[in-house]
């Protein structure tokens, strides 16, 4: 009786040990969570599930005396025993930040995770927090946004998690693309101490830049639509303007032409064009060409205007002398990423717009929601483009060469980029590798950049793709020392039957590139890095 009285006291003892070492998914738990600099104006806190049960925490809050409204969600494993000691934030994309969903996948795959939406709704409309009133920047807004709430919800996703398990996070990553990208080069720039490790796909940096680049592909439309002398009647003017709105297929016919032309310059017949910078095609080869097309069905003549616009694509943004002010795509990326014409009949088409590009010339540049883009000059243009790079690059231009910070956190950085990208020139990105290497000097033991030919915006393409092995590529060298370098990708095969076959073939650290000596292009040992 005695010994029975004793073991039942003895599992009581450790029933209430467990019981109250289990963390509390419920407000009281996390009272604490705040930052010396923010001011809570709510928070929730519930239990939810995605392929894991977790504890989400909504947290809306302002800085004081800048009357902004900022959203985090930080997301944790409800069990601790699936919590897998690391912490990751997922980024954003285009003017989203990051939303309520984005905390799902890392927390799905064992990581505690926060998002914030960096101060607007991703559905809002960007001259909503994008101006105070006509004519006056919401600096406090985009600041949000471009910085200070992607730090924030690191430290409040950090913080919980120590709230919650009693631990802090072993290890801590940042994981975007795109805008997410740019948001991990933000970090790596100015606040590298809060992850251990950074994955940067296709970073939309030089921000200050690039924007207008965005732009680029509709103005030049416009400007060569102008009819010169004046056209004197509508169906003068309709007739010249319909010249430089082409039809989807009639891009992607020029954009065919100029793969086909250059495919052969790096010893592989594989729709990819590996040394872009070696292709001199001229898009005015083409003129006097038939394109027939099937949405909308008819055949299109391709004209002088419509092979100068994709020169001028290809060429990337220049002032009204001529003088370089940004790059441009290359040559096998899509016309259509940034050209996008909707049309009722093969020649009666119009330009639609980009959506950022035009955002960022009429609420950050003209702060104006209601300009009228179409009236844009040539000198307007180089205006806009001054003042985009004086007035924006502090705040937003990410491309701040100085990695010194980042180099004594010790975090690393993996960044990657396809050249295939139709929406943000991969020149820029190793614009930027290259100006950070002739500042810092070596930088292999914190910075590696890899470039991935004939592949898309974040992925896709007929080239090989890292975007699914770059993450674990990141952890093995945060975690291993396993330093990347090569970075395993795969990618359609090449002269085979079988549409579904795949080739695996890793990339090469730059600035070394993938070189093809043969004899198998689907075999690793037919490359070498060089």
């Amino acid at each position: 009786m005695a010994h029975t009285s004793y073991y039942t006291s003895v599992l009581l003892g450790l029933f209430a040990i467990q019981t109250a070492a289990a963390p509390d998914c419920n407000p009281a738990t996390f009272q604490s969570l705040t930052l010396s600099n923010i001011e809570i104006l709510s928070y929730n806190v519930t239990q939810s599930k995605a392929t894991v049960d977790f504890c989400k925490i909504s947290l809306k809050y302002t800085h004081p005396g800048q009357n902004d409204v900022v959203n985090t969600w930080i997301g944790l494993p409800l069990d601790p025993t699936k919590w897998n000691s690391r912490f990751q934030i997922a980024g954003g994309g285009g003017w989203s930040a990051g939303s309520e969903s984005t905390i799902l996948s890392p927390v799905a795959a064992g990581y505690s995770s926060s998002s914030t939406d960096g101060g607007h709704s991703a559905t809002q409309s960007t001259a909503d927090w994008g101006l105070v009133s006509p004519g006056n920047t919401n600096w406090p807004a985009l600041d949000d946004f471009a910085s200070v709430a992607l730090n924030e919800a690191a430290s409040l996703g950090k913080l919980a998690t120590e709230i919650y398990y009693g631990s802090k996070p072993t290890y801590s990553y940042w994981n975007g693309c795109s805008t997410g990208g740019r948001q991990g080069h933000m970090m790596a720039q100015r606040y590298p101490e809060q992850f251990d490790g950074i994955v940067a796909g296709s970073p939309a940096i030089n921000w200050q830049r690039f924007q207008l680049q965005q732009y680029w592909s509709d103005f030049m439309a416009q400007v060569l639509g102008r009819p010169s002398p004046p056209a004197t009647n509508e169906k003068a003017l309709a007739n010249t303007l319909q010249d430089i709105s082409p039809p989807a297929c009639v891009l992607q016919a020029i954009t065919n032409a100029a793969t086909t032309a250059c495919d052969s310059l790096d010893g592989v017949q594989d729709s990819v064009i590996s040394f872009p910078g070696r292709c001199k095609f001229d898009a005015k080869t083409l003129i006097g060409q038939t394109v027939n097309c099937t949405r909308p069905q008819g055949t299109v003549i391709i004209t002088d205007k419509v092979a100068e616009l994709a020169n001028a694509i290809w060429q990337g943004p220049t002032s009204v002398d001529g003088d370089f002010q940004w790059y441009g795509i290359h040559p096998d990326a899509s016309l259509t990423g940034l050209l996008s014409t909707s049309c009722r009949t093969v020649d009666n088409c119009t330009v639609i717009p980009f959506q950022i590009g035009i955002d960022w010339l009429q609420v950050f540049l003209a702060r104006n929601a209601s300009y009228d883009t179409t009236t844009t000059s040539r000198e307007q243009w180089d205006h806009f483009f001054r003042q985009s790079v004086d007035e924006y690059t502090s705040i937003i231009g990410t491309d701040n060469p100085d990695l010194t910070n980042l180099r004594k956190a010790g975090t690393k950085l993996l960044a990657w980029h396809g050249t295939q990208d139709p929406l943000i020139p991969s020149n820029g990105t190793i614009d930027y590798y290259e100006r950070a290497s002739s500042f810092n000097g070596d930088m292999a033991d914190y910075y590696r950049f890899f470039v991935a030919p004939g592949v898309g915006h974040c992925g896709g393409g007929p080239g090989l793709d890292p975007s699914g092995t770059v993450f674990d590529a990141l952890r093995a060298w945060v975690e291993n020392g396993t330093a990347p370098d090569s970075l395993p990708a795969s990618g359609p095969a090449v002269g085979v039957a079988d549409k579904q076959a795949k080739r695996s073939i890793s990339l090469c650290a730059y600035p070394k590139v993938l070189t093809y000596v043969g004899p198998n292009p689907n075999e690793q040992s037919s490359f070498i890095c060089e």
